[in-house]
């Protein structure tokens, strides 16, 4: 039985932060990591002690993942960063509500006791002989320690306590992971047992040493199951100091996510009764298990249901089906057509849903090229003139205080200058819009087309399909590229000014015009000339968006979400030359453009470059991030690979953010470039046989390796690797057994309903008697044949429930 875990983080704001700066201000950004494994950067929010990120992660981990920490920290062009405080949960609390914790905490200071990672190897034995008991403590090594020196490593030794007695290995300088394999001896002392504790230390020649972990083990562990393996180092125990909010809070939302996923043929009856729904008739809509299953689902959680869903008829080949079950039960209880797919329903977030997983490569070849303009001209736009700023243009034109109408001509020249490029790749897009999107529209467009054939609704037909083209895809894509992976980082507030505005504009032409001139934003009145323009092209393009073969069903066959050949991620990384004799570090690293499928991982000078080197990604063993020692630059990655003679080889990589957003993309965006190459590589080499379990995290370089001072080139990995942890996205490989898991814990949440509503309910039947005392004998047969269906659905669906359960409980008896 497979199992999986995975955690939802929504770092959404900070308030009352404290002031870092002289200004009386701060510059806030929160650092994300899971256990030692930094997995996020936040934006850094310029000037500001209340600031908002809103940006959310989904982070696959391994099974025995210890705790979450938020470190918010004061971003300073100028020296290092000053901490501010952080946030640690541990598993333990962050699984004490199922619903996850959503939530105000304050933060807390940053105790440097108390920042403790990594691990220690040891072996106790406890012997006896003729002068008494002693305890034999056999110290061997130490991993993933943390850094308490400048230059990224430290000088550890251990110091053992039993009793009253103390003893110390030797000192090892400048490393994170020591090799000591020294044997300390010592003597029980007359008393009751004594517990054995373990604590390893910095050795620092000036100031005292600093304190790196330490494990304690009671006596009876000692007497019936001496420690020997590797164990996580602790702080010492105390009690978490509250600050009382005088370092300010985060707004966090957190929800951890762990199952135990069955071999596939248990999840078979399930799948089954899904497909049913789908395939059936269309009479049978109201009455079928998926339909229960709509009911049962809360606001909450829908989206997540909607994904899995889509992702499981989608490997089923029946997208087109269910997307069409959906929104014909959409249209067929709407009674104004001004509502149409305006709420969050199944149906809604489910089309929004795939359109994201199908068209996201669409999405980018249609956007990318112009909001990349934007940030990299970062120009400054503004039609509301409440919130024009006539001393920042005066400043960047120095031809004096312009006037509201001036800045107003140059923001609409700006504006249509992106506008016109962004409509004219929409609606040239016909031919590289997905088969799956065109097939899905074209069936949405005929059930509208079905309810709403009166010429007054003439519109309908047309609004139905932008509102999610344009509603829920591209404005939301242009308003929040990073949501989107049009950037790596969230722009800066005069940018996402920019965004808003544009954003806007499309939302306005995929309504089509419908609420020009209306509600309180007049102000964006100059633009509605260029709008009104480009409504009748949006529906030309709309018209033959639908114009394809409808005998194909959309989603087609069964299939992988990403095909091998696509391209999954690219841009410039620097690589290490191989082998470099004599260079220095900063030129031994030479700028190539890379790109990244399933097949492959291969560069060149530049995008446009013919002759391009390759790596397999069938080779891959290992993809891990590289200490900031080992070549003394940061965000630098390797990729272990075993080639067909089984001889290894190591490429070194390194993220270097790009500059657009005056500085503010560098920092945050190279720690999030890192981290999404880092998971794009693990994910594309997770079906990889004999992947590596530990790796070196420095560099073989003038006869050793960096991280562990070993002198053999082939010694083995003084780390472990981290291949389980990845970022969720889009790109996500379907997995149909985890998709049902899901489908059937959302099940158990509203079994208890399900039972209520369908089976002992009676207010089914009060509706039946209604019907009846109405004297309409066909509307009492047809509640009658619906209730029956009803609950007939609802009695197969908790039988699967009930053999899921006995599995489940049978597999962990098991285990």
């Amino acid at each position: 039985m497979a199992k999986s875990s995975s955690l939802n983080v929504r770092v959404v704001e900070g308030r009352a932060l404290p002031a870092k700066d002289v200004s009386g201000s701060s510059d806030p950004y929160c650092i994300v990591k899971v256990d030692d494994e930094v997995v996020a950067r936040t934006a850094t929010i310029w000037r500001s002690l209340s600031p908002f990120w809103g940006e959310e992660y989904t982070v696959h981990l391994p099974l025995d993942f210890h705790h979450l920490s938020f470190y918010v920290l004061d971003e300073d062009t100028v020296g290092q960063d000053d901490i501010i405080g952080k946030i640690s949960l541990s598993r333990e609390a962050i699984t004490a509500d199922p619903r996850g914790i959503d939530s105000w905490i304050n933060l807390s200071r940053v105790d440097p006791d108390s920042e403790v990672q990594g691990e220690i190897c040891l072996s106790v034995q406890t012997l006896e002989d003729v002068r008494g008991r002693c305890l034999h403590c056999h110290v061997l090594q130490a991993r993933d320690l943390a850094p308490r020196d400048i230059s990224g490593t430290s000088d550890p030794f251990a110091r053992v306590f039993w009793g009253s007695q103390s003893l110390e290995t030797s000192t090892i300088k400048k490393t994170r992971f020591p090799h000591w394999d020294e044997v300390l001896e010592l003597r029980e002392m007359p008393g009751s047992p004594s517990p054995l504790r373990v604590e390893l230390w910095d050795w620092d020649m000036v100031g005292k040493n600093d304190f790196l972990g330490m494990v304690e083990f009671p006596p009876q562990v000692l007497q019936h199951n001496p420690p020997n393996g590797w164990f996580r180092l602790l702080p010492f125990p105390r009690a978490e100091e509250d600050s009382g909010g005088s370092l300010g809070a985060l707004r966090l939302k957190v929800r951890l996510t762990e199952d135990s996923v069955l071999p596939s043929r248990y999840y078979q009856p399930l799948r089954e009764l899904l497909m049913e729904s789908v395939l059936g008739p269309a009479e049978e809509d109201a009455a079928s298990p998926l339909a229960v299953l709509e009911e049962l689902t809360s606001g909450d959680c829908r989206q997540e249901l909607a994904t899995k869903l889509v992702k499981l008829f989608l490997g089923q080949g029946l997208t087109g089906p269910f997307l069409d079950y959906l929104t014909r039960r959409e249209v067929a209880r709407t009674t104004d057509p001004n509502t149409l797919f305006r709420s969050n329903s199944l149906a809604s977030k489910s089309v929004e849903q795939f359109m994201k997983l199908v068209g996201m490569p669409y999405l980018h070849e249609v956007l990318r090229p112009v909001i990349n303009r934007v940030f990299e001209e970062r120009k400054y736009m503004e039609l509301d003139p409440c919130k024009m700023d006539l001393g920042r243009t005066r400043r960047i034109s120095f031809k004096g205080a312009p006037s509201e109408e001036h800045v107003r001509e140059v923001s609409l020249g700006l504006l249509t200058g992106y506008l016109g490029p962004i409509v004219d790749a929409i609606v040239g897009s016909v031919g590289r819009c997905p088969s799956a999107m065109r097939l899905a529209f074209k069936q949405l467009r005929q059930r509208v087309e079905e309810r709403f054939p009166q010429a007054e609704h003439e519109d309908v037909k047309y609004l139905a399909i932008s509102g999610f083209l344009f509603l829920r895809f591209f404005a939301p894509a242009i308003l929040s590229p990073k949501l989107f992976d049009l950037r790596d980082q969230h722009a800066d507030p005069q940018t996402s000014r920019s965004l808003l505005l544009l954003a806007k504009a499309v939302q306005s032409i995929g309504n089509l015009g419908q609420q020009l001139g209306q509600g309180k934003e007049l102000w964006m009145a100059p633009l509605h000339p260029f709008l009104l323009q480009s409504i009748s092209r949006v529906r030309d393009f709309l018209d033959q968006l639908v114009e394809v073969d409808g005998k194909e069903e959309a989603g087609g066959p069964a299939r992988a979400l990403v095909p091998p050949s696509m391209t999954v991620r690219e841009g410039y990384l620097l690589k290490r030359k191989e082998e470099p004799a004599g260079l220095a570090t900063r030129f031994a690293f030479k700028k190539r453009y890379f790109r990244l499928s399933g097949e492959m991982l291969s560069y060149s000078k530049s995008p446009e470059w013919q002759m391009r080197s390759s790596i397999p990604v069938s080779h891959i063993r290992a993809v891990e991030r590289v200490d900031e020692g080992a070549f003394q630059l940061p965000h630098v990655m390797q990729v272990v690979t075993q080639d067909g003679a089984g001889a290894p080889h190591t490429t070194y990589l390194q993220c270097k953010g790009r500059h657009h957003e005056g500085g503010a993309e560098g920092a945050s965006g190279n720690v999030n470039e890192l981290n999404q190459w880092l998971s794009a590589l693990r994910k594309a080499s997770a079906p990889n046989p004999d992947k590596l379990a530990s790796c070196h995290p420095g560099a073989f370089r003038s006869g050793h390796w960096t991280c562990c001072l070993q002198a053999e080139r082939s010694a083995s990995g003084c780390s472990r690797t981290h291949s389980a942890v990845t970022l969720g996205d889009w790109s996500d490989p379907l997995d149909p057994d985890a998709e049902t898991q899901m489908v059937y814990r959302q099940l158990l949440l509203g079994r208890d309903r399900l039972r209520m509503k369908f089976l002992e309910d009676s207010n089914m039947d009060t509706t039946l008697e209604a019907a009846t005392e109405q004297g309409s004998s066909a509307m009492e047969g047809a509640c009658t044949d619906a209730l029956a269906r009803q609950r007939e659905a609802a009695a197969r669906l908790l039988k699967v429930l009930t053999d899921l359960d006995q599995a489940h409980e049978e597999f962990q008896q098991q285990e």
